[in-house]
């Protein structure tokens, strides 16, 4: 026979069960967020915890998106926490074995998302890749979105061909009978630059981890799968995957268990808030370029981005770093 323990008691038993496996500040938020779950049970009637099912679930959810002030970023992290909580329950077998299983978490919202990653971060996760993912597919990848502030879909069209080592630049065309149409057809066909430290990693690459394959047209494409030119769904999930802190850092600015958290895989790696996605690298890309000092109409040139949409869509500048650059240039006039 079942043993009834209210809310709270199992929250506490938890609590303590799960105190010397994790960190200090992993308890401390799994203890405010179950504490709203048992401030929730008492109000709802919920006084048995095996009674717990998917309704009230769904309540608790609606209730903490409507009534507590939250973003779903929050209200994500939440439940993930009473999914742990409620996994635990299950191995105690104090409720049904399918109740963590079939709960229905919401996706963070986009607008609370920062969408870009900074130079710093940028070198940090390029220090990872050189130590420990070295001339794999996810670094010449990143390597190459980061230098040139590419599409996904720029990336995914070049060919073993159009990278020229020696001179150091790639060339981009516009291929839409063989399967790689550019976003701004033949007007992105380039020739673009790459600074030598690319250069090495796609020279490693090409030699250490690329596939000897074709596409189905036949084409040596630059980066590869086992099966031939990567699907852009791929690609974007090993750039979602690259830029979580917690796996090129090993911490989790959102205060997570990591070993419990949805994002920490393949597939659901967006779900981490801090993840970038590849367009976001891009104007990230862009952004740092542009901090640099670099002329906008060379970089439009490069990036395959207008003046006007690049300052309206990719500049990401604040008004201190804009102020910042302009007092350099002054000060350089005046010298």
């Amino acid at each position: 026979m079942t043993r009834k323990f209210t809310p709270e008691q199992a929250v506490e038993r938890y609590l303590k069960e799960r105190k010397p496996e994790v960190s200090a500040s992993t308890h401390r938020n799994h203890k405010y967020a179950l504490q709203r779950f048992v401030e929730w049970s008492n109000e709802s009637g919920l006084d048995d915890i095996s009674n717990l099912d998917g309704i009230h679930i769904h309540d608790f959810k609606i209730h903490r998106r409507e009534n507590g002030g939250i973003n779903e970023v929050t209200l994500y992290n939440n439940l993930c926490t009473l999914r742990v909580f409620v996994r635990w329950l299950e191995s105690m077998e104090v409720v049904e074995s399918d109740v963590a299983e079939n709960m229905i978490l919401p996706n963070p919202d986009d607008d609370t998302r920062d969408d870009k990653i900074d130079p710093e971060t940028a070198e940090v996760i390029l220090e990872y890749l050189e130590k420990f993912e070295y001339a794999t597919l996810r670094h010449a990848l990143f390597a190459l979105l980061w230098d040139t502030g590419f599409r996904l879909g720029t990336v995914r069209t070049l060919d073993l061909g159009d990278y020229r080592s020696g001179e150091q630049y790639v060339e981009v065309f516009h291929r839409p009978d063989k399967g790689t149409p550019l976003k701004n057809k033949a007007k992105a066909e380039r020739e673009v630059n790459l600074h030598v430290w690319v250069c090495e990693v796609l020279d490693d690459y090409i030699e250490i981890h690329r596939d000897d394959v074709t596409d189905d047209y036949g084409r040596e494409p630059l980066l590869t799968s086992s099966y031939g030119r990567p699907v852009d769904s791929n690609l974007r999930a090993n750039i979602n995957a690259l830029t979580r802190p917690c796996h090129f850092s090993g911490d989790c600015p959102h205060s997570r268990d990591i070993d419990t958290c949805e994002a920490t895989t393949m597939e659901l790696a967006q779900r981490c808030p801090s993840s970038v996605p590849p367009h976001a690298l891009r104007r990230s890309a862009i952004t740092a370029w542009l901090n640099e000092g670099h002329n906008k109409e060379l970089l439009s040139d490069r990036m395959n981005v207008s003046t006007k949409t690049l300052e309206k869509h990719y500049d990401a500048r604040t008004l201190g770093e804009k102020r910042e650059l302009r007092a350099e240039a002054f000060e350089m006039e005046n010298n």
